[in-house]
């Protein structure tokens, strides 16, 4: 009797109405064969009951279910963010950074840092790339010097800074400073052996008292909210925290248990590589035993993410050709290379380690000689354990420019990659500058990589700020979209090599079906399909046959989570 009644229970659970149905609309629904439907029922449980006709769809109501006319409108799965840093909220927590495009722009927004400070106080500004200065170069340490005699002034940008005399003085920086051993920092000197002031991949260890002042614990997590609804009303319901601390990953459960988390995430924390091998192993046991990597569709850690080179934007990638002496980015040797941040038997380690537990193992992978270092890393790994690189998600960060041979074997592998088409715009300039047409062919080619089925999701890299067009990178996933499809960058009149563009329909796959396969959730989302969780966003216009310049200013007027609605344009 209890069984024929839990058997009715669970038939009339499944054959309830739905709640919501969102109707007379244009439904992309991102699935495998980018079918294109009319309606989509929603069920209280906030999964997806049924998607099709507006005819059949509307035939599964009864006088409980809410109807939403759609107008024509069209409708998208929620949008994803395969790499972001959402501690970039806390950055202007004690006062605002105005976007900086000269080096007059830095020196006055430093100047007037030292007339908000005491003597002696530290001065410092991250994140102010030199690709994306008029100039294309770093401040001088005289620049530096003149602004701020009595102030140490660290100017720091990706892995790399440039000091003032007082910064170098109090971190120890002289003609005899010796880079520790292990370490794969340079300290750039001059022709008399004299620091001009850039460090490459060293931590500054310049102590000094400041003026800034620390938030709490109850701002982190204002703050963050207000960054995560932000992410809502650009169309983005899942993100990726590449290079977590297990401190931000108790933020997100803490939003979660108060029912206040509007975005689904993926965090991968951050693996200390300079230490002694037990320190590392150590360090990935943690994240191995830590309950939240059970699958889980709102918060569930997915992998682990280290530094294996330096950046583009600041001249310290790893490549397989020099760099090319360039004054832009203080490169005087015609040998150099960039800089490499593991050796390759400690990458062996590493990538072993972690896919041998079903993590998915990723490192900040920027030039094409880091690309194809971690992709045979992953070739030997697998040879070991056949299938458990594609198994574990195994994936590429960054991995602006690759080697035809690296496309081709991550195909092979299943290898998937976490790539920023904002890059190319906001950089792609500077780049096509220094490096020149040929070896631009290989900067971000993603047509090469849809071709070959190699599994790329789009990303930001968001870094600083909230506000999805001011902020650094840019977190706008639209402005991301309109990059991939016509390669073109700031300030430059042609696109950086359109024959490696993607169609409308690959664009959006970037940052929702691709993106959800990343990121180990596209059993829950990525797609419109019965079953699924009903992330999905209303927008102003169709994406796939606007003008092409109007996408980049899609304005998203609802966002669902799970059914719930996180976000609607006022």
């Amino acid at each position: 009797m209890k069984l024929s009644l839990l058997s009715l229970l669970l038939a009339t659970a499944l054959h309830a109405a739905p709640s919501l149905i969102l109707h007379h609309g244009k439904v992309v629904t991102a699935d495998k064969d980018f079918r294109i439907a009319e309606a989509v029922a929603i069920n209280a449980d906030g999964r997806i009951s049924a998607v099709g006709a507006n005819a059949e769809i509307l035939a599964l109501k009864d006088e409980s279910t809410q109807l939403l006319d759609l107008a024509g409108k069209t409708i998208l799965p929620g949008l994803m963010d395969s790499h972001v840093h959402p501690g970039a909220a806390m950055i202007e927590f004690d006062h605002e950074i105005p976007t900086m495009e000269t080096i007059a722009d830095v020196l006055a927004y430093l100047s007037g840092r030292v007339k908000a400070s005491q003597p002696g106080e530290l001065i410092s500004v991250r994140q102010i790339f030199i690709t994306r200065l008029e100039e294309k170069r770093y401040p001088t340490r005289p620049e530096l010097d003149r602004i701020a005699p009595a102030n140490p002034v660290v100017f720091s940008t990706g892995p790399d800074s440039m000091l003032n005399s007082l910064a170098l003085k109090l971190g120890g920086y002289s003609r005899d400073y010796k880079v520790p051993k292990g370490s794969a920092g340079v300290m750039e000197v001059d022709a008399q052996g004299e620091p001009t002031g850039l460090l490459r991949s060293l931590s500054h260890n310049v102590k000094a008292p400041t003026s800034t002042k620390s938030p709490t614990a109850e701002d982190t997590y204002r703050r963050t909210l207000e960054l995560f609804h932000d992410y809502n009303s650009v169309g983005l319901t899942t993100v990726a925290d590449r290079d977590s601390s297990f401190k931000q990953i108790e933020l997100y459960q803490k939003m979660l248990e108060k029912n206040e988390l509007t975005v689904r995430m993926r965090p991968s924390p951050g693996i200390p590589t300079m230490s002694l091998w037990p320190a590392c192993e150590k360090a990935i046991d943690e994240v191995i035993q830590h309950p939240l990597t059970k699958e889980d569709p709102m918060l569930q850690i997915i992998g682990t993410k280290v530094y294996l080179d330096g950046g583009m934007l600041t001249g310290s990638a790893l490549m397989i050709e020099p760099w090319g002496i360039s004054e832009a980015y203080g490169i005087s040797d015609p040998q150099y290379r960039g800089v490499q941040k593991i050796t390759p038997e400690r990458l062996m380690q590493l990538v072993e380690k972690v896919t041998a537990s079903g993590l998915q193992f990723t490192a900040h992978s920027v030039g094409d000689a880091a690309v194809q270092l971690l992709i045979d890393t992953y070739e030997a790994v697998d040879v070991q354990n056949p299938g458990s690189v594609r198994a574990a998600r195994s994936s590429v960060t960054h991995c602006n420019f690759m080697h035809p041979d690296s496309i081709a074997k991550a195909a092979k592998l299943g290898v998937c990659i976490d790539l920023q088409p904002i890059w190319l715009h906001m950089d792609g300039r500077t780049l096509m500058g220094h490096f020149g047409e040929q070896r631009m062919e290989r900067f971000q080619p993603l047509r090469a990589c849809f071709d070959q089925h190699v599994i790329v999701g789009g990303g930001s890299d968001h870094m600083q700020k909230i506000g999805s067009f001011r902020s650094i990178n840019p977190y706008n996933p639209w402005l991301g979209m309109w990059t991939s499809i016509t390669r073109k960058a700031r300030k430059l009149d042609q696109p950086v090599h359109i024959e490696n563009a993607l169609t409308r329909e690959e664009a959006i796959r970037l940052y929702t079906s691709n993106n959800a396969f990343l990121l180990k959730a596209e059993k829950n989302t990525g797609s419109l399909a019965p079953g699924k969780l009903a992330d999905i966003i209303l927008l102003d216009r169709d994406p796939l046959t606007c003008p092409i310049d109007d996408l980049v200013q899609t304005q998203v007027l609802k966002t669902w989570l799970g059914g719930k609605l996180v976000f609607e344009k006022k």
